[in-house]
């Protein structure tokens, strides 16, 4: 392993001693870098199957069209929210509260079952951190390559090599943060904005923002942003028990370690089948030994057991040397279907129940969404006013916010004691994804009823499809 970024994240401080001489301790162990070496097998290959899926989804979904706008597009300045056919505003945070409470419940479903597999498989730091080493590795070579490189004096091939490599490095992270920004930003006219040098301000910050957070954490920080910066890493040992599955080194077929050629007897000698390659380290992306047992900087990536597995190969022992498994299924010599059994455990059942009542709530109550929305306010600077005749006078301001993507018109009623009409408007066009605030003014005969406040309704009618939503209000009748 290169000594080369030993030290990295060692602070020295000055200690003075009773002789005044100064002595120098570090705060920080220092961090080898860490070079993984290229593997194949079952769980690379899911890994890349990740990978390909979650940036077809990230980098296409913005380019797509539905009602001739953008089908994904967070619009903070409009305060529209577009999902494909749903359109949503800022009255709806419900359903964010309702995503919010599926993520956490699914993050504890899937950690008590298979451990950190988020991590390995889909997590955003794990899926550029491979797609870096990918070109990392096209651009120097495999791990003793980068070693020898990062090694090796200045001179015009290395420069020439680290110099492709940050060029594709910073290309890709800033497409990928204007591809983050057209989530937000209508990305067509992103690109015409960019093709053209026109730009605003806050639109560089953030696709700079986005681009050189994705180059700093995937191309330099990688197994360090999982090993000290992600919270998940500390908290998740309390999800964690003896039938969550996780990688595991089966201690009693392996041990004693001990290098050795394919022709020698193992068990004749008393040794196990590990041979000691340290292969499983090699390929790891963090740089841990898992046959020192389960360690929190482990990412359940299964790339050590890919590793081990084509080794145990080569010497025709069994595989699966090292595997998923879990604590009980390894102390209790479980068969695969007897620790399937045992996952299935009532803290599973119960995230598994709340995680589906809550995920069927939130498309019941999508399904069932009102396609437009009221809210009435009374005006706070009169609370009432006589007019001619001897009418009282209540003003209100009503919102209406048409939720669908087509103009509408609403027609507006007064429900309430006898006598209580509308003075002005009572049919009201709203246009698409719009909201528009209507001032109403309602009268009454001044000794229709009693004074003090009197509950009234106003009913909004779609005369498309004849939906109608009530809102409560209360009118004023002042003291003579």
């Amino acid at each position: 392993m290169s000594k080369l970024a030993a030290g990295r994240n060692r602070k020295i401080i000055p200690i003075i001693s009773q002789s005044d001489e100064a002595q120098y301790i570090s705060l920080y162990a220092s961090q080898d870098k860490v070079y993984p070496r290229a593997v194949r097998g079952y769980f690379k290959n899911w890994r890349w199957v990740m990978i390909w899926l979650t940036q077809i989804v990230f980098y296409t979904i913005p380019w797509l069209t539905w009602n001739d706008r953008q089908s994904v597009l967070f619009d903070i300045s409009a305060h529209q929210f577009y999902i494909f056919g749903l359109v949503l505003f800022p009255q709806d945070l419900i359903y964010l509260a309702f995503i919010l409470i599926i993520s956490a419940l699914a993050l504890f479903l899937f950690t008590a079952v298979a451990g950190r597999l988020w991590c390995g498989f889909s997590c955003p730091q794990s899926v550029y951190t491979e797609i870096f080493l990918w070109i990392e590795r096209q651009v120097e070579g495999d791990s003793l390559a980068r070693m020898r490189l990062d090694n090796a004096s200045i001179h015009a091939k290395k420069v020439s090599k680290k110099l492709i490599k940050h060029t594709v490095w910073i290309t890709f992270s800033m497409w990928t943060g204007f591809t983050f920004l057209g989530y937000f930003s209508p990305i067509r006219d992103l690109m015409q904005h960019i093709l053209m040098f026109n730009l605003s301000g806050w639109e560089t910050f953030w696709i700079c923002f986005y681009g050189f957070a994705t180059y700093g954490n995937a191309g330099f920080l990688r197994e360090q942003v999982c090993k000290y910066m992600c919270p998940y890493a500390r908290f998740q040992s309390a999800m964690f028990d003896d039938d969550t599955l996780i990688v595991s080194y089966d201690t009693k077929r392996g041990e004693p370690r001990s290098g050795r050629s394919r022709h020698i007897d193992a068990n004749a000698k008393g040794l196990g089948d590990c041979i000691d390659c340290r292969l499983c380290v090699q390929v790891c992306p963090v740089g841990i030994d898992i046959r020192d047992g389960l360690q929190y900087e482990c990412i359940s990536c299964g790339l050590c057991v890919d590793a081990c597995n084509s080794v145990m190969d080569k010497m025709d022992y069994p595989k699966d040397l090292i595997r998923f498994s879990t604590k009980n299924g390894e102390a209790q010599q479980l068969t695969h279907s007897q620790r399937i059994i045992n996952m299935l455990r009532p803290r599973v059942l119960i995230y598994a129940g709340l995680l589906l009542i809550i995920s069927i709530g939130l498309v019941v109550s999508l399904a069932n969404r009102a396609s437009f929305k009221v809210d009435i306010m009374r005006d706070r600077g009169v609370m009432a006013r006589l007019e001619a005749g001897g009418n009282i006078e209540n003003v209100y301001r009503m919102q209406i916010t048409n939720a669908t993507e087509s103009a509408r018109s609403y027609q507006i009623n007064v429900i309430g004691p006898k006598g209580l009409s509308m003075l002005n408007q009572k049919l009201v066009k709203v246009h698409a994804t719009s909201e528009q605030l209507v001032p109403i003014s309602v009268q009454m005969l001044g000794d229709s009823v009693n004074p003090g406040m009197h509950a009234i309704q106003f009913e909004v009618t779609a005369l498309d499809t004849q939906e109608s939503i009530i809102e409560s209000s209360v009118f004023y009748m002042p003291v003579e």
